[in-house]
């Protein structure tokens, strides 16, 4: 006997039978998404980063260079402390890299950290010097469900594919001959005192160094020594006794060497307004070109102190209420 059915009874039967057929279809994929071997995962590390901490992601460049540090002891921190670049660097060395600063290569390092500010935005400030950077991502920060892991290896990779990408930006047709590397650390700091003095401790090694390797590299390009005499020469100096070699032998004063060398570079967010030109369409069909002023954010470089006040109090934006 043949049954004959209307046009909307039948269309009632085939979506109740689709809709069957996908809850099947979905109960089985669910099925097999959580396979026998889905355990592993219990043996994954929780490094979520605590609360209310600011997270400092550094970076250092791998073989870039090589220190060693001279076995004296420290009385003050900005003139007994020695810091010794043995010139056995070797990227720097097989890049040739100028001595004891090459603006290219701090230019390019630059270059790549500003890329990972505008990458991830909750980064607040930056700040650079020699081959590292370390990037302070805010309190608050959300990105990444705050694992360590993840904002480490994220800020790692995209500075290194920056340096890459931006090579010849700075340094023309001279070839990049191996692929850079940079080592990372993830570090918290739960107060504005705790950053501040972070950030103070990687300036004030900033001019620890350079002024160590102003004075080496003077001795050795201008002064003839070679760089074991150099070496030599330096043991158990001060700062004070640095800068007089630096002046009485070669009339350079260091404090009119570039900001750069000696402060290092701190990059921040800033607020600029941009004029741009519009065409609109007037009510009588017309067009007409206006100046629009609108306000963008954009990566700001400084190289100035950082230790002090001045520049804290110029930007407060930077920092959390620690309340």
């Amino acid at each position: 006997m043949l049954t004959v059915i209307g046009t909307s009874t039948f269309c009632k039967v085939a979506q109740s039978r689709l809709a069957k057929s996908l809850a099947s279809l979905s109960i089985s994929s669910s099925v097999m998404a959580k396979s026998k071997f889905e355990y592993v995962r219990n043996f994954e590390a929780d490094d979520t980063c605590l609360r209310n901490c600011y997270i400092v992601v550094r970076l250092d460049g791998r073989n870039f260079h090589k220190y060693i540090y001279l076995s004296q002891h420290i009385v003050m921190m900005y003139s007994m402390f020695n810091y010794i670049n043995l010139s056995s660097d070797r990227f720097a060395e097989q890049h040739k890299f100028i001595k004891p600063n090459d603006n290219r290569a701090l230019g390019l390092l630059t270059r790549s950290a500003v890329s990972v500010m505008e990458e991830l935005e909750d980064i607040v400030i930056a700040y650079g010097q020699s081959d590292e950077f370390s990037f302070v991502f805010k309190r608050t920060t959300n990105w990444f469900k705050r694992r360590a892991s993840k904002l480490m290896t994220h800020v790692a990779s995209q500075f290194s594919s920056s340096y890459v990408f931006y090579w010849k930006e700075f340094f023309g047709d001279q070839p990049l001959l191996y692929p850079p590397g940079f080592d990372g650390r993830v570090v918290l700091y739960p107060t504005n005192r705790n950053l501040r003095d972070y950030l103070s401790w990687r300036q004030a090694d900033c001019h620890i160094n350079n002024l160590y390797n102003t004075v080496f590299w003077t001795l050795v390009q201008r002064g003839g020594l070679t760089t074991a005499q150099a070496e030599e020469r330096l043991k158990g100096t001060l700062a004070a006794d640095k800068n007089e070699i630096l002046f009485s032998e070669f009339d350079i004063n260091y404090n009119n060497e570039s900001l750069l060398h000696r402060k290092g570079t701190a990059l921040i967010w800033e607020k600029h307004d941009e004029t741009v030109t519009k065409r609109i369409k007037l009510p009588n069909e017309e067009e007409k070109d206006v100046n629009v002023t609108r306000s963008r954010k954009r990566v700001q470089a400084y190289h100035c102190d950082i230790i002090g006040e001045p520049f804290w109090e110029e930007h407060p934006g930077i920092l959390e209420d620690d309340s």
